[in-house]
């Protein structure tokens, strides 16, 4: 495989890294909102997951892909392409060094954050929290109470349901837990 040895590797990407790169920002046929769907689906994933590499042989690599234009069982497919196809495909997905993938985008975007949840709740003319915390009114021990300290698993706001002395057992029976929710990133 002319690929496999590593200057020749080199030498092929060299000159991909001298394109320069042109922003089309002509009106989207489809409107902005099928732009968003499209983008969404590429912002917070790696190019290819593992799960969906079917096998890498002399043959080539073949991978599951899912076709977004039909519907039902028939979009999901398999693909088989020559080794250095696939490899030239997945580069097309990686970021260059100091780019990042997105994280957040609009109002939550984090260098303006602050300054456009102030600007929504102006428009929306809501009161912005206050800085002090309100003086909690005390509970009885069988109410929920929310600890200054977070969870050691998840850092969330841990909320005491019960407090039993050792040796003694607990007065209500645990919540079912709730299923997982998966998320298919393929």
């Amino acid at each position: 495989m002319p690929l496999a040895d590593k200057t020749a590797f080199e030498r092929y990407l060299k000159p991909l890294r001298k394109i320069k790169w042109v922003v089309d920002a002509r009106e989207p046929f489809a409107g902005p909102r099928q732009v968003l769907r499209y983008l969404s689906r590429y912002t917070h994933r790696v190019a290819i997951s593992n799960r969906r590499l079917i096998a890498a042989d002399h043959n080539g690599v073949t991978f599951r892909y899912k076709d977004y234009r039909i519907d039902g069982p028939g979009r999901y497919k398999t693909m088989t392409l020559a080794t250095d196809e696939f490899i030239r495909r997945f580069l097309i997905h990686v970021l260059p060094k100091r780019f990042h993938r997105i994280r957040h985008y609009g109002l939550l975007a984090s260098g303006n954050r602050a300054a456009n949840i102030a600007r929504a709740r102006e428009l929306l003319a809501t009161p912005s929290p206050s800085k002090e915390p309100q003086p909690s009114e005390p509970t009885a021990t069988d109410e929920q109470h929310v600890l200054p300290c977070p969870c050691p698993c998840c850092g969330g706001r841990m909320i005491v349901i019960e407090t039993f002395a050792r040796g003694c057992q607990p007065k209500h029976r645990p919540m079912p837990t709730s299923q997982e929710i998966r998320i298919d990133t393929s």
